[in-house]
């Protein structure tokens, strides 16, 4: 059966049987948006613990970034079919989360760098990841402290956080010598121009794969500017350097067309130094997961989470990050990168998405294949991110005003946003604080207004239209439930 605009309705069912000829490019622009932040936390954790850029560490490095892929596609299957209680079963892409990124640097600096230090980086993910597991089956009666005003500010923070992530891309990169160019600069745009076009003037099919069509416009793109357009620059300092936009195929050639993955490919080390601020962590990562699973599923299914979903996304969550430590992965995470994506294209069915995670896996096996995807210019992703990411700003906004917004709920909004977001998003006002205040709160600003927004739902009394609003929602909440 098909909707009016020609894609199949089982494309907006999460377990709807999709035709194979449309989940496989719909599950591709999944991992086109993901591919290059899942393996980016990795690059720079490796550099922090001094093995990227080593020739003696350069296959220990090539094996981590291999096996990156392949757990992400895992684990994301495990979060979409799920094992037991394993897994949520909800439209979830799972990845190497960013937001460790702080803490881990922060071990590298207590315990220096060399490979015992990422071992004891990996230990503390396999017992951090087993506590947020733990952590999961307790959702239920903490549910009570998420209501839609606090998921839906969750959910904006991330989203408000991401989009200088976007834009960072659009521009080619903020650590590209070329940032910012007028070649990276039109070649994001073009993507994005591409994408609208494909987006609101086709129908069916082609307008849910419109960024998949985007990003392929820009491999071309890219491609045609590498015929006419000089390849490198001259940097400040006088030294010659390579083009960001510029297409490294070189890098595909030399790519293997098969390898085995390494299970512990480093030693596990047990370090308090490294396991109590990564506990911490994983704790922050709950309630991201949380305000992630709620996002998708307002953007996606206009509908409110269930515990269940709840419950089993945050368990997945944990023990992916468990998998992914015995393969000397970095944590793996809900990607809200991907949540902007199924509430801009509103395609939440399982078997597109599982496509993904498949092909994750072969990336992971075929190495030549997770090259093709890694040459990517940064602004060609860039042109597809600030859309998704903007994306997640409007489900969050979707789950804040869902009902009428009341005094009590304006106020905790605009006091997480603006005190809490506000606060993480400009950390030098963190600076004179503890360095586990800065670990916890600095950075995005997703967890400080989490905090402040289920505080303030603690604390703020409620008044009668309050009381009532609680009352829809719990029976939304249980007929969600029921079907």
């Amino acid at each position: 059966m098909k909707n009016k605009t020609g894609l199949s309705e089982q494309a907006f069912q999460f377990e709807g049987k999709m035709p194979l000829s449309q989940a496989i490019p719909l599950g591709l622009q999944h991992v086109l948006a993901m591919f290059v932040g899942n393996l980016t936390p990795l690059l720079v954790i490796t550099g922090a613990c001094g093995l990227a850029g080593n020739a003696e560490f350069a296959g220990l490095q090539i094996s981590l970034l291999q096996n990156a892929m392949l757990v992400a596609g895992i684990v994301t299957l495990i979060q979409l079919f799920s094992i037991g209680p394993i897994g949520g079963k909800v439209p979830i892409i799972m990845g190497t989360s960013s937001g460790f990124i702080g803490v881990f640097s922060g071990v590298a600096q207590s315990m220096g760098s060399g490979v015992l230090t990422y071992g004891a980086m990996m230990g503390a993910s396999l017992i951090g990841g087993l506590f947020e597991g733990v952590l999961g089956f307790f959702l239920k009666p903490l549910r009570r402290f998420f209501p839609p005003v606090v998921t839906g500010t969750v959910v904006l923070s991330i989203g408000l956080s991401l989009i200088s992530v976007g834009i960072n891309s659009y521009g080619g990169g903020n650590t590209a010598k070329d940032f910012g160019s007028m070649e990276n600069l039109l070649l994001a745009t073009f993507v994005l121009a591409v994408i609208l076009i494909v987006k609101h003037c086709t129908k069916g099919f082609l307008s849910s794969s419109a960024i998949l069509v985007g990003i392929i416009a820009g491999y071309i793109a890219a491609l045609i500017m590498g015929f006419v357009l000089p390849h490198t620059g001259i940097d400040a300092e006088g030294a010659e350097f390579t083009k960001s936009w510029v297409l490294n195929w070189q890098q595909v050639k030399d790519a293997s067309w098969f390898a085995i993955p390494s299970i512990v490919p480093v030693k596990l080390v047990f370090d308090l130094r490294a396991i109590i601020p990564v506990m911490i962590m994983f704790i922050v990562t709950a309630v991201e997961t949380v305000g992630d699973i709620s996002g998708v599923m307002i953007g996606g299914l206009d509908r409110e989470a269930t515990d269940k979903e709840l419950s089993g996304g945050v368990i997945c969550d944990g023990i992916g990050s468990s998998i992914a430590a015995v393969f000397g992965v970095l944590p793996n995470t809900s990607f809200s990168q991907n949540v902007g994506l199924v509430a801009m294209t509103k395609v939440v069915n399982r078997i597109a998405l599982a496509c993904g995670a498949v092909f994750l896996i072969l990336c992971g096996l075929i190495p030549k294949l997770g090259a093709l995807v890694s040459i990517m210019p940064q602004s060609v992703l860039g042109g597809a991110a600030v859309m998704m990411f903007s994306s997640i700003v409007i489900s969050g906004i979707q789950l804040i005003t869902r009902h009428p917004l009341t005094a009590r709920s304006i106020s905790i909004v605009a006091v997480a946003l603006g005190v809490g977001y506000g606060m993480g998003a400009n950390p030098t006002i963190l600076s004179h604080t503890p360095q586990y205040v800065q670990l916890i709160f600095g950075g995005s600003g997703i967890v400080p207004a989490a905090m402040v927004a289920i505080l303030l739902n603690i604390i703020l009394p409620k008044d009668k239209e309050d009381k009532e609003i609680e009352a829809m929602e719990k029976e939304e909440l249980k007929q969600a439930s029921a079907e």
